[in-house]
């Protein structure tokens, strides 16, 4: 089956990278598209792509690993770009490409990993001053459009909103419910790649990684936060309901985290007198991994969850633009003491922006917020599905 490829943001800032003279390191989760855009922005070079999730080729490696840095590389057939994928299973790979790199030879190297359970950690160590990271997300709403055969290559979000309003609408529905990995946006039966997507192959490196023995665990405590999306998550609450320590379901929040399958949103606060200070809300990067997990993909826009879905999906847009550019901006919401509340606060240096996430028609109340830092609260709306042109990072 061939499969359409959509272009990404990702492509100018990967052909950077490798016009450079670091090693590039791309993290993303699974099935994110990370092997298809490097293949995409090497295509025309001689590049090799070994994947260590299999044994052939990780024995290759290691093979090569015993020979002189240009013997090495001849033995995997004098490539001008070397690309690792799931480099996370061989913890001495960031060592070998260390002493390959600075061998000076005219090759391009790539790691690639589904995790940053190891490979960041092996890296940082091995390739300090070295390497240049890219994190890649679940495709932008902006970037599924290139799967629709009614809107124009590159058409503005402006021309979208005032010539295609039915279709996104519809089109905004379907990313909310079945999210946005590569593969299922351009699926026309999405429903069953998610449930296999959801199941364990999405958290098999934290399986694999020998810290968490049980699949059952993992899917039980992303059933709970699937439930609680967009509400202030308690990990003692968690912890009750899953029968665990505390220490230990914190351990498995952070290695979800570093499994790209969810994040966590901290609160917002200037004055602890008044307002919250230690919350958490956990999001989902992908509304669909969300959905699969309640078995859920109704596309009725009047669905009871679609407030905290929409929620989750908005904050999911912005998260995802500000990893994938590297940007400075750190997110959160905010609640006051007195239960007045804006869904997210993007800051940047000393500068703040402040959101109000609402599916439903009516007024926002903004003004304790304003009232607290002087900073109007702004409305994002599904009659415009562009967060990316309405939050600047």
């Amino acid at each position: 089956m061939l499969i359409m490829y959509l272009r990404r943001i990702a492509e100018r800032l990967l052909a950077d990278i490798i016009s450079g003279d670091k090693v590039g390191i791309i993290l993303g989760a699974r099935q994110v598209g990370k092997t298809t855009l490097a293949g995409q922005v090497l295509a025309g070079r001689n590049a090799a792509f070994l994947n260590f999730d299999i044994e052939v080729d990780k024995a290759r490696f290691k093979a090569a690993a015993y020979l002189p840095p240009a013997d090495a590389l001849r033995s995997l057939g004098s490539p001008s770009a070397l690309v690792i994928d799931e480099a996370q299973r061989l913890p001495e790979a960031s060592r070998i490409i260390k002493g390959w790199h600075d061998a000076r030879l005219p090759v391009k190297f790539l790691l690639l990993g589904s995790s940053s359970l190891n490979l960041l950690d092996n890296a940082a160590e091995s390739l300090t001053g070295r390497n240049r990271k890219l994190v890649l997300p679940p495709l932008l709403f902006h970037e599924t459009l290139g799967a629709q055969s009614w809107t124009a290559p590159d058409a503005a979000p402006d021309f979208l909103l005032r010539h295609f309003t039915p279709q996104l609408r519809a089109f905004l529905m379907q990313r909310i419910s079945f999210g946005s990995y590569p593969e299922i946006v351009t699926s026309d039966n999405p429903a069953p790649l998610l449930r296999e997507l959801s199941s364990d192959y999405l958290w098999k490196d934290v399986l694999q990684a020998g810290l968490i023995r049980t699949p059952e665990l993992i899917r039980r405590l992303l059933m709970l936060l699937a439930h609680q999306t967009g509400s202030e998550v308690s990990v003692s609450e968690l912890a009750t309901q899953l029968q665990m320590a505390r220490p230990t379901l914190e351990r498995y929040l952070e290695l979800l985290e570093q499994t790209y399958v969810i994040f966590r949103l901290p609160s917002f606060s200037a004055n602890p007198r008044k307002e919250i200070v230690k919350g958490r809300k956990i999001f989902f990067w992908d509304t669909g991994i969300r959905n699969a997990l309640l078995n859920i993909f109704s596309t009725d826009e009047y669905r009871p969850d679609i407030g905290a879905l929409w929620e989750n999906w908005v904050i999911a847009e912005v998260a995802k633009l500000n990893v994938l550019l590297g940007s400075p901006a750190e997110l959160f919401f905010w609640r006051s003491r007195a239960q007045s509340e804006v869904d997210l606060v993007v800051k940047r240096g000393t500068s703040l922006s402040a959101f109000e996430i609402k599916w439903s028609s009516g007024r926002i109340s903004g003004r304790a917020f304003r009232d607290a830092y002087g900073v109007d609260v702004v409305s994002i709306r599904p009659d415009n599905p562009f967060v990316d042109s309405i939050i600047k990072l």
